[in-house]
Formats: C-alpha cells, sequence, structure tokens
C-alpha cells in the first residue's frame, strides 16, 4: 500500500524505531549466521532515536571498512550524527560487523560511510560508496536521507536496503528493511474479521504517524468490513474526548475500535470511550505495533485486547551476543543492519552473479527471520508475517501464531 500523505519526519520515524528487526535469509537456504531480531514499536521519544543505556555506551570507532573480500557493499550511518543518532548509528555499525564474524568466511567488504544526518550527507555517502565499488547499498535510517541517497543509487542502477519507515521513501530498487504499521494494522484487521469484528471505529494521532494509519484501516477496514469513522485528535488533553464525541453516532454500529497510539495517549482515548458509554465489554479493542510495550500490557482497560506482533525471543538472543561482544546493549535498530548484512552475505553465497537482481530480492516467496517471514515488493515497501497478541493479566500472550511461509495457514494457539 503506498500513502497518500506527506512524509513522515525524523521525529515521527524515531517513534517507530523502537520496533522490530529481522534476520532475513532467503525461504529454501539454510541459515547461514546466529538469528537477530528488534523490539517493539513503542513510541518512545519522538526527539531521539533510539539507542542503548546510556551507561552501556561505549567510544565511536574509526570509520573504516569492515570485512576483506571482493563484493563490496556500502552501508550508510548517521555516525556523526547528533544525540542518540549517532550513538543508534554506532551500534548498527557494531551489528554489521558483528553479523560478519558470524558467517563462514563470507566474500564481503563492507564500505562504511557517515551521512552526518543530513539528506546531503547521505547523497555524497551514496555517490562516495558507489565509487568505490558498492554492488548494492545497505541504510540509510531516515526518510529524508534515504529519498536523497535513493536518487543516486537509482541513476546508477544500485539497489539499496533502507531501514525508513516511510514507505513514501520506497521505489523500485530502494527496499525499505523496517516494520511499516500498514502491516499491522493488515493483519489485526484481518484477525478481527474472521471473528465477526468487521464495523471499525478508528482514532488516530493528528500527525504523520496518524496518517499512515488512518489510510491503512480506510484500505484494510475496507476490505475486511466497513468503516465508519477515522477521527484525529491533537495533542490538549481534552481532543481525545472531542474525537469521540466526533465519532459518537457511529458506536451504536461499531464492533471493533482501533486506537493507533502509545502508552502516553492511550489512556486518555479509552478515558474518553468509557465517558460515553464504550468500554471492552461492548467492543474489542485492537491497535498497531505501539502496543507492544509493557506499559502498555499494564492499562487496565486493555484486558483483552489484540494487537500484530513478531516474537521478541529473536532480539534477545541477538542482543546477549552483541553484548558479549561490545560490552554494551545493541540500540533496538542495530538488528536491522545486522539482517541487512546477515542478508547480503547468504545471497553472495548462494545467488553469484544475480544475487543482488530485482528478481531475487523480490522473491515472492520472501525470506525467512526469527521475527517471522518478510518479503520486498516491487515498490520497494515490505510485507511481512505478525502473531496476533493479546493482552492479559499485565503481559501479552500469542493467540494465533505468524505463518511460517505466506501460504501457511494462520493457526490460533490459545484458548
Amino acid at each position: 500500500m503506498r500513502k497518500q500523505t506527506p512524509r513522515g519526519s525524523e521525529k515521527t520515524e524515531t517513534a517507530l524505531w523502537t520496533r522490530r528487526g529481522a534476520l532475513m535469509l532467503p525461504l529454501g537456504f539454510a541459515l547461514g549466521a546466529c538469528s537477530t531480531t528488534m523490539s517493539s514499536l513503542t513510541g518512545g521519544n519522538d526527539d531521539q532515536p533510539p539507542g542503548p543505556n546510556p551507561n552501556n555506551l561505549i567510544e565511536t570507532q574509526p570509520l573504516q571498512n569492515i570485512g576483506g573480500g571482493n563484493v563490496r557493499v556500502g552501508l550508510i550511518l548517521s555516525l556523526s550524527g547528533t544525540g542518540n543518532a549517532g550513538v543508534a548509528a554506532q551500534s548498527m555499525r557494531n551489528a554489521a560487523e558483528l553479523a560478519l564474524s558470524e558467517f563462514n568466511n563470507p566474500n564481503i567488504q563492507l564500505i562504511i560511510k557517515d551521512d552526518g544526518g543530513t539528506a546531503q550527507g547521505a547523497q555524497a555517502a551514496a555517490q562516495q560508496a558507489i565509487a568505490e565499488g558498492a554492488e548494492i547499498v545497505l541504510g540509510p535510517l531516515f526518510s529524508h536521507a534515504v529519498a536523497a541517497a535513493g536518487q543516486v543509487t537509482r541513476m546508477r542502477s544500485v539497489p539499496m536496503i533502507a531501514f525508513s519507515t516511510d514507505s513514501n521513501v520506497a521505489a523500485r530498487g530502494i527496499y525499505l528493511l523496517s516494520f511499516q504499521p500498514e502491516n499491522d494494522i493488515d493483519r489485526v484487521i484481518s484477525y478481527a474479521a474472521v471473528r465477526g469484528k468487521k464495523s471499525i471505529t478508528g482514532f488516530v494521532p493528528d500527525n504523520a504517524y496518524g496518517n499512515v494509519v488512518e489510510a491503512a484501516i480506510k484500505q484494510f477496514g475496507s476490505r475486511s468490513g466497513k468503516v465508519n469513522a477515522v477521527e484525529r485528535y491533537g495533542n490538549g488533553q481534552a481532543d481525545p474526548l472531542s474525537a469521540v464525541r466526533r465519532a459518537q453516532a457511529a458506536f451504536r454500529i461499531t464492533d471493533l475500535i482501533v486506537i493507533a497510539d502509545g502508552a502516553d495517549t492511550t489512556p486518555r482515548v479509552l478515558q474518553a470511550l468509557n465517558s460515553v458509554g464504550v468500554t471492552p465489554k461492548r467492543v474489542q479493542f485492537v491497535g498497531a505495533g505501539l502496543w507492544d510495550d509493557q506499559n502498555v500490557f499494564a492499562i487496565r482497560e486493555l484486558e483483552g485486547a489484540w494487537f500484530a506482533a513478531p516474537d521478541n525471543s529473536g532480539f534477545n538472543g541477538f542482543s546477549q551476543r552483541y553484548q558479549a561482544r561490545f560490552r554494551a546493549q545493541p540500540a533496538r535498530t542495530a538488528s536491522l543492519a545486522y539482517d541487512a548484512v546477515s542478508l547480503v552475505a547468504q545471497l553472495v553465497k548462494t545467488q553469484g552473479p544475480n544475487r543482488f537482481t530485482e528478481e531475487v530480492l523480490t522473491s515472492r516467496s520472501g525470506f525467512a527471520g526469527v521475527d517471522g517471514v518478510f518479503r520486498f515488493r516491487n515498490d520497494g515497501t515490505c510485507e511481512r508475517t505478525l502473531s496476533i497478541m493479546e493482552i492479559r493479566g499485565g503481559t501479552s500472550r500469542v493467540l494465533q501464531q505468524a505463518p511460517n511461509n505466506f501460504n501457511a495457514p494462520r493457526t490460533a494457539v490459545a484458548n
């Protein structure tokens, strides 16, 4: 799905980047390295990219290539970016190094380039990497940098696997290795529809993230049932109540309410709904990836609510190996760099001269990872399989496991 909305800001993407990552290896290929994952998309601080615990930070290493193989791969990171952007970039660089170390003599050399956190820097970094022989470019992270670097890679017919959550910057040859909220909405609405919950009312924040989710609710909700209303609310204390009142006429026919927000604002939306008599006893509440958060699990009014997510156990394993090597906690984005390098290493090993062709990168069977199966679409967006989770007793449990391929049936595992 392509959004009809303005591009998301760096702050919005930051909020999305407390999310999950996946080890991406082609289905049918043997795993060539250890598994990894990312965490839940939990909102976080909109002003800072997610990073490791400040008490566990390590010194920035000199900018230099990694590995000595014949296949050159560009890796663009904001290593000199301000604040936690630079911290996250260093963590992603370390994860890329870890990925190479866990493969058996990969024939790869990573050309590390610093975009300085700017679009101009990203464009220059892409030009330099390609001039130095890069056959594929990994990164950057934020949408403005992806858009700028992508102009160069597309002109030179060099594929890019970037890490932005903003599907507006995806394009043919620019693939987004990220968790896009459209997938969450599609999954949870489809699950609800099978269980007879097809009359939908949504509440979304009035920002770029809300734009994405509103478009997804309208597209996937209309396919699975009927969308009665999608109301937006601002940052004011009374804004959620105003949004609820605007939707009040729809509540008599609504059996599914989507709340697309995190732990800070969801309680206010729930309070507003309760004030007009809309409670979990009357409707089913569902959310997007921002609900994969312990602070959300603790919200009493969400007992029995559903959301879509991968299993976090893979990231825990990756984090342990990362900490053993670097004596620091990885940024949540670190698993994406690990996964991208792992995928490239496996394609170099198995696909010969066709390794980075569009046909290989957009394989319909997809790629298997610890966060489930995913595949790149021709338009550069990413489709993923996800589990359905239920909030119960201050935690979450799996209601339905993610399929292990795109043709597998989805099997419920909870009573």
